[in-house]
């Protein structure tokens, strides 16, 4: 088995299914009392959320690529990133380390697209549903067609995101304002939505929306857990 090594605490709310996850996958996998082997680096995101405010992208991945150092020295066979906006520095850990990052986007469209889905709604940060680094990956390397909500919406899930879910905070009204926004995703179309924020299943699970959700948290854990039993590993990015 290889060992994983995740970068977390952006939340440290979503990093704790992360690790439960993994395990569970590998008990799945193997039986008896095997669990993962795996090397965890935790962030303060108070840190990093003040970087991302201040658009200071090129600190914050420098922060990233000190944390992949620091699990490739401890062992680690590939990085596993827990956070979907963190992914727009994603240059910066392939570019410190000679070991891959298990890109979160990826295994999630692999997902969408074995099932025949092609329009996809996307739920998550400003940063992740406005700029290009998630929404390209998933257009460009996967040919999906990416929809996410209006600009009034987007800033209502983005502030549930940082004000509620990153703090623990779970409330029947968010889930209520989330539903409708699906709603109104899947009436432009939309075969299927994104949780791309790894805290969003925190909120929103299968029943709240008419069309298939994509947990990227789960999914990612449990690729993660592939990568580590399997023979070999995807090659490092280009330094």
């Amino acid at each position: 088995m290889k060992t994983i090594g995740m970068i977390g605490g952006m939340s440290w709310e979503s990093t704790v299914p992360y690790y439960r996850i993994v395990n569970e996958t590998v008990k799945e996998r193997l039986g008896g009392l095997h669990s993962a082997k795996l090397v965890l680096i935790s962030v303060d995101f108070h840190e990093i959320e003040r970087l991302q405010q201040a658009g200071a992208w090129d600190d914050a991945g420098r922060i990233m690529a000190e944390a992949a150092k620091s699990l490739r020295a401890a062992g680690a066979d590939f990085v596993v990133l827990c956070t979907n906006t963190m992914h727009k520095v994603a240059y910066a850990i392939e570019s410190a380390v000679d070991i891959p990052l298990l890109h979160i986007a990826d295994p999630t469209a692999e997902e969408i697209k074995r099932l025949g889905m092609k329009k996809v709604g996307l739920l998550g940060t400003r940063f992740t549903m406005e700029q290009d680094f998630y929404r390209g990956r998933l257009s460009d390397r996967h040919d999906l067609e990416v929809i996410v909500p209006n600009e009034v919406d987007r800033e209502t899930i983005h502030a549930v995101i940082y004000e509620e879910l990153c703090q623990g905070k779970v409330l029947a009204d968010s889930r209520r304002q989330y539903q409708r926004i699906i709603q109104r995703l899947v009436e432009d179309g939309a075969e299927a939505i994104i949780l791309g924020c790894t805290e969003i299943s925190m909120l929103i699970g299968p029943p709240d929306s008419p069309v298939p959700v994509f947990d990227t948290t789960s999914i990612h854990a449990r690729k993660a857990v592939e990568w580590a039993l399997s023979v070999t590993t995807p090659n490092a990015a280009p330094r």
